[in-house]
């Protein structure tokens, strides 16, 4: 028995990388990647469909960061971050300066412009939510990151990170169930146990 060839229409155009790998510029240029590609240490990451989870909590923080951000800064989501020629993520929510805001036309951000990223970790994700996506956004210079997981309990967990100047790395400032009350980057007030009510 031989296997038929499939008809031209069902096969798939992979993009074949550089040989360095991509650029920030191949991200933005490269014709028809699906939506929310990111790019890390030039490869080209595609994202996985969402779960109601990290859905809802997606929702329910940037709610709750509009609800006190000051006027000098945005509370945007999915937008990517630009830190080198080689690293463009995106992180789930980000909070940058007002003045970082060109126009409604733009597509990314500059690392220095964003003061906190935040990742809701999905299971796809797991490996670079945790560790190198926080990495790069040390790197970058981004003062705040947080990453926040599904409990035991379906509840969300905020993992909060501030980043140390002498090292450039961040540390754990706290592990946040049931409220995430913060002073920093802005003061924050979230009610966590609001997510089984959305």
């Amino acid at each position: 028995m031989t296997a038929e060839a499939l008809p031209a229409e069902h096969t798939i155009q992979w993009p074949v990388p550089p040989e360095q790998g991509y650029t920030v510029d191949d991200l933005f240029t490269l014709p028809g990647l699906p939506p929310h590609t990111e790019l890390i240490d030039g490869s080209l990451v595609f994202v996985s469909p969402q779960r109601v989870f990290h859905s809802l909590v997606m929702y329910l923080l940037e709610a709750g960061l509009r609800r006190t951000a000051p006027p000098e800064v945005r509370v945007r989501r999915e937008m990517t971050v630009v830190i080198d020629k080689r690293q463009g993520p995106e992180p789930d929510l980000l909070v940058v300066s007002a003045e970082a805001e060109a126009d409604t036309g733009q597509t990314h951000y500059r690392a220095e412009d964003v003061s906190l990223a935040v990742e809701v970790v999905s299971p796809d994700s797991e490996a670079r939510d945790r560790l190198r996506k926080p990495q790069l956004y040390a790197k970058g210079g981004i003062e705040h990151f947080w990453r926040v997981e599904q409990g035991e309990d379906g509840l969300p967990v905020a993992y909060v990170y501030e980043r140390d100047p002498a090292t450039g790395e961040y540390a754990l400032t706290g592990i946040h169930r049931n409220r995430l009350k913060l002073a920093v980057p802005f003061p924050v007030d979230i009610d966590l146990t609001e997510l089984e009510r959305l």
